[in-house]
């Protein structure tokens, strides 16, 4: 049940004119800042059209109250200009816990986006390099940003665009044929990798011819020859065994594991596109597209020595995802700083004349942060996502140890792998994503602070109440849920109702952290209800009813976090 929506329906039936829309409604309604003037408020001021705000707001409260619609309210008072509603708290109480009760995961969702593709490209790690603990921004958030447009119907291809080309592989090739061991890389691919890409740089500060070999050797790479394509694929093949491992490890998965060479032999038609409507320009030997405007710099294209770059291969993926998919938006989760890259590649489809363009969407985030260290892969100086969940896991199953429930848990190591990684992931989507992260484990694992244990906690300690209901034997089904009028009640319930809009303004602005928070809300006003109700102690009646409340909020928070990608926990 969408609160707001019903209303704006109302009041639209009632003001008959066609030109006023549901939109202009909406978009009018706002929530009162103190509960005593009502649910809702409508400034009467742009529906007036002449006449006094006050008598258009005093004759549209007529016109509803006596009309089919008037038991959705228990009163509608006119303050100057605006009408300020009182709903029926037993009506919306009842018609919203029973929806969540029949729909249960599926509560709240629509078909809004049915038949329209939307792509997600997130996580991208490179080949044979660290999976650390910065990647985790861009998974954590396409993996939210796909089950969100799911949510609302969309039909989500999910790429995971593996970065497998590129002047680092050459290097990778002269490293490895200095000092690389093949049966050292089988046994810990990433590490041994990583140990001669570090070393390669350290030996170029006194050696720059290497850097002139490893642009050579991509440039084999890129003409097929066999000895080093034989190299590449398998550095690729190592890597992404340990990614996948990761990947099962956060209960996340795509579609499409389709890198930058998938690209490679698609790239000689976007330069023949270009070269055909004369957008190709020479500059210092490389061949550029220029911009119009200014403080634009141009697009490289091709090197001086003709080899591509990475923009060359981002268009080239676009055109491909167009003609493939078709989709109705194409969107990109890569960090800020690459937000000048996306703003020339789509620059450059616009002007190939590819009006979606328009559809395609960069989605950026801030940095990960330490308060002693910086991430440098070149330099060797990561903190590795395993080693950080690891740890998380385990300061986990301390603290449940140290807490006294441990006895109580089924699996006390499954509960600690579901409870620290949640906690990660929604530590890296509990505010806006452009911010930073600074990494504080401690804050991250705080049950009763604003984090992902609080509101697993919450989650459990109402399933809680709801077995020792069943060991009691009380049945609810058949509750009486008008008599949720409580204020207390009545602000839960109230929350519930609002999942569908806030998935939706998460999609608008492609920001999780709205989802994130709703989470928190939902467990804040649950916490209120819970701590000062007896349930099992309440009248019969009402007791019913609150245990229907109860199951319907856990219910929704459960599919509130899955939405975010975590998951919960029976008992905690």
């Amino acid at each position: 049940m969408d609160i707001k929506k019903q209303l704006t329906e109302i009041i639209i039936k009632y003001t008959n004119d066609e030109a006023i829309t549901e939109d202009f409604i909406s978009g009018l309604i706002s929530v009162p800042p103190e509960e005593k003037l009502g649910d809702f408020a409508l400034p009467c001021f742009r529906l007036a059209k002449g006449r006094k705000p006050f008598e258009v707001a005093s004759e549209l409260r007529e016109q509803i109250l006596s009309g089919n619609d008037g038991e959705f309210f228990s009163d509608i008072k006119v303050v100057g200009p605006y009408l300020n509603f009182y709903l029926n708290r037993g009506k919306v109480s009842d018609e919203v816990v029973s929806e969540i009760l029949r729909d249960r995961e599926n509560y709240g969702k629509l078909k809004e986006g049915e038949g329209k593709k939307v792509i997600v490209e997130y996580s991208s790690p490179n080949i044979a390099k660290p999976f650390h603990i910065g990647h985790l921004c861009s998974t954590a958030i396409g993996n939210s940003l796909s089950r969100i447009y799911d949510f609302l119907g969309y039909d989500v291809v999910r790429i995971n665009h593996i970065g497998d080309w590129g002047t680092q592989f050459g290097k990778l090739i002269s490293a490895y044929k200095r000092w690389g061991v093949r049966e050292d890389i089988e046994k810990d691919p990433i590490n041994e990798l990583l140990k001669i890409y570090v070393k390669f740089h350290e030996v170029a500060k006194e050696k720059p011819e290497l850097e002139d070999e490893a642009r050579h050797n991509f440039k084999l790479l890129e003409e097929g020859d066999p000895e080093v394509t034989a190299l590449w694929k398998f550095f690729v093949e190592v890597s992404l065994k340990e990614f996948n491992r990761m990947y099962d490890m956060l209960g996340i998965g795509f579609d499409s594991f389709a890198g930058e060479s998938f690209y490679s032999d698609k790239m000689p038609e976007i330069v023949d596109i270009l070269r055909e409507k004369s957008l190709l320009e020479e500059s210092d030997g490389a061949q550029v597209v220029r911009f119009d405007e200014p403080n634009m710099p141009p697009c490289i294209i091709l090197k001086s020595d003709g080899s591509t770059i990475y923009a060359t291969r981002d268009i080239a993926a676009a055109l491909y995802r167009k003609r493939h998919y078709d989709f109705y938006k194409n969107i990109y989760v890569v960090g800020t700083p690459q937000a000048l890259h996306f703003k020339q590649v789509f620059g450059v489809l616009k002007k190939m004349g590819f009006e979606w363009a328009d559809d395609c969407v960069h989605v950026g985030f801030g940095y990960v942060r330490f308060p002693d260290r910086v991430l440098s892969t070149r330099n060797g100086d990561v903190v590795l996502l395993e080693d950080v969940i690891n740890e998380s896991i385990a300061k986990t199953k301390e603290i449940i140890v140290e807490n006294g429930t441990a006895d109580q848990i089924d699996n006390i190591d499954e509960a600690a792998k579901v409870i620290g990684i949640g906690a990660v992931l929604f530590e890296f989507q509990k505010n806006g994503r452009e911010r930073d992260i600074v990494f504080e484990l401690a804050k991250m694992l705080d049950f009763e602070g604003e984090s992902g244990p609080y509101v697993q906690y919450s989650y459990a300690r109402g399933r809680s109440v709801l077995r020792k209901a069943a060991d009691l034997g009380i049945d609810y089904k058949n509750a009486d849920l008008g008599l949720l009028t409580d204020d207390l009640e009545y602000q839960l319930v109230k929350v519930l109702q609002k999942l569908t809009q806030q998935v939706r303004d998460s999609a608008s602005k492609n920001e999780p952290y709205i989802v994130t928070r709703y989470a928190i809300e939902i467990c804040k006003a649950f916490n209120k209800f819970y701590n000062s109700t007896n349930v099992l102690k309440s009248e019969p009646d009402v007791r019913a009813a609150r245990l229907a409340l109860i199951d319907a909020t856990t219910s929704t928070i459960k599919e509130t976090l899955n939405l975010i990608g975590v998951g919960v926990v029976e008992k905690m």
